[in-house]
């Protein structure tokens, strides 16, 4: 959609009549969660102070006028963002916002923007390191038992807890706001987590014939909510960042309920689950951490804002906990040839779960695009093992922790070479597999590709 500097200064003057608008012609297309920059000289002179608006293109009040679509304009504060002085599209609550440029303290909001992007650059770093610490982790624990042996069971729940945290204080009211607006993706997510999984689970589990040793660890673990990875897997393979994050949480939270029922009612007859004691285990260590940093993301931003930095870090550390311990405590049963043969079926599942899931939301009924087709396969190849490690040892024992352990170790490299394929903008129907053959895809911007 072409739209003249004439044009935009008569539809910017309608909210902001002292603006200035540039002289200059742009071409501005809307494209959902992808960030487009364009630059506007900056205006000038004592009414460039009170002249800044923001102009919002929402799919939502697309109206039909004439010969074509026009979006309405709505102002907001300045206040409420901290890009005074940028022009670009920015990720906020599913509609793309396009910030004219204006006054205003310009150094001040610099230095918002450049603490906020030091913030989120940190942050980013962590998470990209995350695998390597998770692979350096199974090493470790591994070749050195005694680095994570010293770790009592009892010490599971803080550490998963502080996980659960470093999601919560990124969650907003309005996240869940977000969600009833996107109900179809959200759906497909859900039932891509809590039945295809379980069931792929189960006639994985039957067509290896898992030792008993493993059996019920292995089916628990295809039962846990999405991992918190998936968000940044989503983020490198250029997917819906804001649909990961929403699936995240919303499959954690109803983990309270859910994944006690599939458990009882999968490996029930195998051995014996308390599925009221695991979903109070699964309320205090997930929904109370996730519900207390909602509550200061919501009520206490200066907290939030010292937590935000070293959270990540947290979330690095006691995700080596979760996994280091089990590995180290159960070293002799996983080297054991028994042991060995357990990694065949978890390679399976998770490569099974990311292809699954991707052609789940291609199907005809769903019709996802590429986008959120990347996104749902990324978080149905990718769940919380370290949740379920702390149920298979409170519940089923210490020895059903291990296939939880060697869980989290397959997701985070299979799905992050996955996201990184993606990311370098190539597809799935590039790979010489049959099994991931697909005769046309879209981009994410809903365009052939």
């Amino acid at each position: 959609m072409a739209v003249s500097a004439t044009a935009l200064s008569s539809s910017l003057a309608c909210f902001c009549p002292s603006s200035e608008a540039s002289s200059s012609l742009c071409t501005l297309r809307r494209k959902p969660l992808s960030v487009l920059s364009m630059a506007l000289p900056a205006t000038k002179g004592p009414a460039a102070a009170s002249s800044l608006c923001v102009a919002g293109f929402s799919a939502n009040s697309a109206m039909e006028a004439g010969r074509g679509r026009r979006r309405a304009l709505a102002c907001s504060t300045p206040s409420a963002f901290p890009y005074v002085g940028r022009v670009g599209w920015h990720r906020r609550e599913g509609n793309a916002s396009i910030l004219s440029s204006g006054g205003g303290d310009e150094a001040n909001a610099g230095k918002v923007d450049e603490a906020s992007s030091s913030s989120s650059s940190s942050s980013e770093n962590l998470s990209a390191m995350l695998p390597f610490a998770v692979a350096a982790t199974a090493v470790a624990a591994l070749s050195r038992p005694s680095t994570f042996s010293w770790m009592p069971k009892e010490y599971y729940a803080p550490a998963l807890g502080g996980i659960m945290l470093s999601i919560g204080i990124k969650l907003s009211l309005d996240d869940f706001a977000l969600a009833f607006k996107r109900p179809l993706p959200l759906s497909v997510g859900f039932l891509a987590q809590y039945v295809l999984k379980p069931l792929l689970g189960l006639l994985i589990a039957k067509a290896f014939g898992a030792s008993s040793m493993f059996y019920a660890g292995f089916i628990l673990t295809c039962c846990v909510s999405g991992a918190q990875l998936s968000s940044y897997a989503s983020y490198l393979s250029k997917g819906d960042v804001a649909l990961s994050i929403l699936l995240t949480s919303t499959t954690t939270i109803s983990s309270v309920i859910v994944t006690p029922l599939l458990t009882g009612l999968l490996i029930g007859d195998v051995v014996p689950v308390d599925a009221g004691a695991m979903s109070k285990s699964i309320l205090q260590v997930v929904l109370l951490p996730v519900t207390v940093g909602l509550v200061l993301n919501t009520y206490a931003k200066p907290v939030v804002n010292i937590l935000k930095p070293i959270m990540p870090f947290v979330a690095m550390v006691c995700t080596s906990l979760c996994i280091g311990s089990p590995l180290a405590i159960n070293r002799n049963q996983i080297l054991s040839a028994e042991g060995l043969q357990l990694l065949f079926p978890i390679l399976t599942f998770h490569l099974a779960a990311f292809t699954l899931g991707y052609w789940l939301s291609k199907l005809p009924i769903f019709r996802q695009e590429e986008g959120v087709c990347r996104t749902i396969s990324l978080c149905t190849g990718m769940q919380s093992s370290t949740l379920a490690g702390l149920l298979a040892t409170q519940f089923l024992g210490a020895s059903h922790a291990v296939p939880a352990a060697c869980s989290v170790v397959a997701m985070a490299v299979m799905g992050l070479f996955l996201a990184a394929f993606w990311g370098t903008g190539s597809r799935l129907r590039d790979l010489p597999f049959p099994l991931f053959f697909s005769p046309r895809e879209t981009s994410c911007s809903g365009m052939p590709s």
